[in-house]
């Protein structure tokens, strides 16, 4: 559950970002790896 609430959270950020034409912080790329950054630590920390 917890995951949808992040993902409709995401789109709802991305559609804001696109409705007021505000360039994204960072460049895909790295935003990208932010993200898996993210999950990976998550799932580290669920395993322990």
């Amino acid at each position: 559950m917890l995951y949808l609430k992040a993902l409709a959270a995401g789109v709802l950020v991305g559609v804001l970002y696109a409705a007021v034409r505000v360039d994204s912080p960072a460049p895909p790329p790295v935003a990208l790896l932010g993200l898996l950054g993210m999950l990976a630590g998550q799932a580290l920390l669920e395993a322990l």
